[in-house]
């Protein structure tokens, strides 16, 4: 049950940045070009994303279970760190760049968008290169 659920989830969010046009990195970066032509509509996107979030995470704070039973799981920390500034300043300028960032990625990826086939190899290339920076800290900081 959980799987599918998972499923139906991916897919109206799948659907959902499709028609936001946020699959596009054309609009997207439209929507970034604040100096040209600035394209102000996915700010009515997030402002609506934002809004049905926040509705979400006030329902969800009061419970002690997820609907499919399993614990609710937050982050453990809250504070504002060096490491979530650079991780965010990274995020945003690869989406300048780019015009994606990693959930339309991959439904771009799926529509056929050229452009996503080397966002997505350079997004799964970044992660791997995390992965072994933090293991190598890792082994560092036990010797």
């Amino acid at each position: 049950m959980g799987t599918l659920l998972a499923l139906l989830a991916g897919l109206v969010f799948g659907i959902g940045l499709i028609l936001s046009g946020m699959a596009n990195p054309a609009k997207v970066l439209g929507f970034l070009d604040l100096a040209g032509a600035w394209d102000p509509s996915l700010a009515f996107v997030m402002a609506g994303a934002i809004a049905v979030g926040a509705v979400a995470f006030a329902l969800a704070r009061r419970r002690q279970r997820s609907w499919l039973g399993l614990p609710m799981q937050w982050p453990a920390l809250a504070a504002v760190t060096p490491r979530l500034l650079l991780g965010s300043a990274a995020f945003g300028v690869g989406w300048g760049l780019a015009g994606f960032c990693p959930g339309p990625a991959l439904v771009a990826l799926g529509a056929g968008y050229a452009k996503a086939w080397g966002f997505v190899a350079a997004m799964l290339a970044g992660m791997a290169l995390f992965e072994l920076a933090e293991a190598v800290a890792r082994r560092t900081r036990r010797r």
